[in-house]
């Protein structure tokens, strides 16, 4: 009965701001949010997808829910054992972080970026797809410093590891992450005076200039585009400045080797992170 009555919200939920409101105003979104933690998938999928939907909603609908205290419990899910409901917490999490700073900043607060970054570099390509949409929006949205963490907790290896893949629509997510992350690198670079953005480096060093450039082969114009306008804004290097490429590089590897790993270690909640062992493959949605 509990799992019909969350399936028939996720149907009611399922559409425009006004049958979300309803959904709100019939007062369930606490008891939603606390069955985000039952013990049967059964109950968790519908209670998910409903949590999921009504965020999807403005920003004050989106507010409902995370004062109901679902981001902690979002957390939790990011590490369960079933595909399907990590996918899901991704997604529900990138309409999060698609809404306004304060909300961003929650996300940050409960921890929820580390075990985030890591389901983007390792993470079935399905749940990699949410996961990179989440990122995104959060470079789109967030300030310098929200950026900068992400940029800490290691965001920028898997973004450019997602470059290369057939899925133009990610292709351009993470293109769109790259660029938000580099035009904050850019006002880093000029707050402090700094000769380099800090963040071309970090891109080097892990190949994405090289993805980049292999990306003006693609078909896809959008994506031509994209790549195109981050090289010549962010990389524009002359025949002769190949010394100094050479030093951004080696400057983004002392960062990945030095501050950004402490940075990301110390963001590890105690006893680490319990990511559950992957399911058999064709489970899921």
């Amino acid at each position: 009965v509990l799992a019909d009555a969350c399936w028939a919200l996720s149907y009611l939920s399922d559409g425009p701001n006004d049958r979300i409101e309803a959904v709100i105003q019939s007062g369930v979104c606490r008891r939603l949010v606390d069955l985000l933690m039952h013990t049967s998938p059964l109950v968790q999928t519908p209670a998910l997808r409903t949590v999921g939907n009504i965020v999807t909603g403005n920003d004050r609908q989106t507010q409902v829910i995370i004062q109901c205290g679902a981001v902690p419990n979002l957390l939790s899910l990011l590490s369960s054992p079933k595909k399907s409901i990590r996918k899901e917490a991704c997604w529900t999490i990138s309409n999060i972080t698609a809404g306004n700073r304060e909300q961003i900043q929650e996300v940050i607060n409960q921890g929820l970026i580390p075990p985030l970054v890591h389901l983007l570099g390792t993470a079935e390509f399905d749940i990699q797809k949410e996961a990179a949409w989440a990122v995104s929006n959060a470079t789109s949205g967030g300030n310098l410093a929200q950026v900068e963490y992400l940029v800490q907790c290691g965001c920028v290896r898997p973004l450019c590891q997602l470059l290369v893949v057939q899925d133009s629509k990610i292709v351009s997510v993470a293109l769109e992450a790259l660029e938000n992350i580099l035009r904050m690198g850019k006002q880093k670079q000029d707050a402090s005076g700094a000769e380099f953005n800090p963040w071309c480096g970090l891109i080097e060093q892990v190949q994405g200039v090289e993805k980049l450039e292999a990306l003006q082969e693609d078909q896809n114009e959008e994506i031509y585009n994209k790549a195109m306008k981050i090289l010549t804004t962010f990389f524009p290097l002359e025949e002769g400045d190949e010394e100094d490429g050479n030093r951004i590089a080696e400057e983004g590897e002392q960062q990945v080797q030095g501050g950004f790993q402490n940075s990301q270690a110390a963001a590890v909640p105690q006893g680490g992170f319990q990511f559950g062992a992957p399911p058999p493959s064709g489970s899921g949605m």
